[in-house]
């Protein structure tokens, strides 16, 4: 089939596939327990695989196991990877990495099923007006920083005091033709215990809660948190979406 599929000159030894597609199930298995955990449905969470660094090849192997949805963190290596899978039909692309408000356009170009990572108004703006260029409308999430470290982007909202003064920019966010607001998104700080990420998990799902309440238009249904070293928390605290690389693909180099 990676044959057939000519998406990259690289091969995927048997080996080799025969580990993703074991960790991919090891991920589902675990994703479906923290599911249980929380009385939860598996099938309302959906696993993004961070595919970045990783060859078009792999991504194949994993699409021949059943994943459909892949996430990239730069437009760069996205685009070619994109394009070499187009025969792929089925599969669901999100661009979860920081974007720089210059590449908007290549963004939408791109066609991402979901943008994770729209973090101020300005690439909001951009994304917008590009969307309508393109005859489209994107799907976004909003990206937003819970913890308040400054290494993180997004929109502060670390202070569920200071949440009422999100709402008069997240309205002009609202506001913007092209785009469909589906809800919010966090990165947790790095923390030596996954159980200790949790307070942020449910500061987000708060947040949401609060905005279904002040700006009910967008039904505000995602909650994209958690990655490979605390999906599972992240799972019991609500996230919607989990984008998981290094359980999948193994330690990168």
């Amino acid at each position: 089939m990676l044959e057939e599929a000519r998406i990259d000159p690289q091969t995927v030894i048997p080996e080799a596939a025969n580990k993703l597609s074991a960790r991919l199930a090891e991920v589902r298995a675990r994703m479906a327990a923290a599911a249980q955990r929380a009385g939860r449905d598996p099938a309302e969470i959906t696993l993004i695989a961070v595919s970045k660094t990783q060859p078009a090849a792999a991504v194949a192997v994993l699409a021949q196991a059943g994943q459909r949805d892949f996430g990239e963190n730069r437009i760069e290596e996205a685009a070619p990877k994109l394009q070499a899978l187009a025969n792929r039909v089925g599969l669901r692309w999100h661009m979860i990495g920081h974007i720089q408000s210059r590449k908007a356009r290549d963004v939408i170009g791109a066609g991402f099923e979901l943008v994770h990572s729209m973090d101020n108004l300005r690439l909001a703006e951009r994304l917008s007006r590009y969307a309508q260029a393109a005859g489209r409308r994107q799907a976004v999430l909003l990206e937003c920083n819970v913890s308040g470290e400054p290494s993180k982007s997004g929109f502060i909202a670390n202070a569920p005091e200071a949440w009422p003064s999100l709402l008069a920019e997240f309205e002009r966010v609202l506001a913007l033709p092209g785009l469909e607001v589906r809800g919010l998104m966090t990165m947790a700080p790095q923390v030596s215990r996954a159980e200790e990420a949790r307070p942020y998990f449910l500061r987000l799902g708060a947040l949401r809660d609060s905005l279904r309440q002040q700006l009910p238009g967008p039904a505000w249904t995602e909650l994209s948190m958690g990655m490979t070293d605390d999906f599972e928390v992240a799972i019991e605290a609500g996230s919607t979406l989990v984008r998981v690389g290094r359980a999948i693909f193994g330690e990168r180099t």
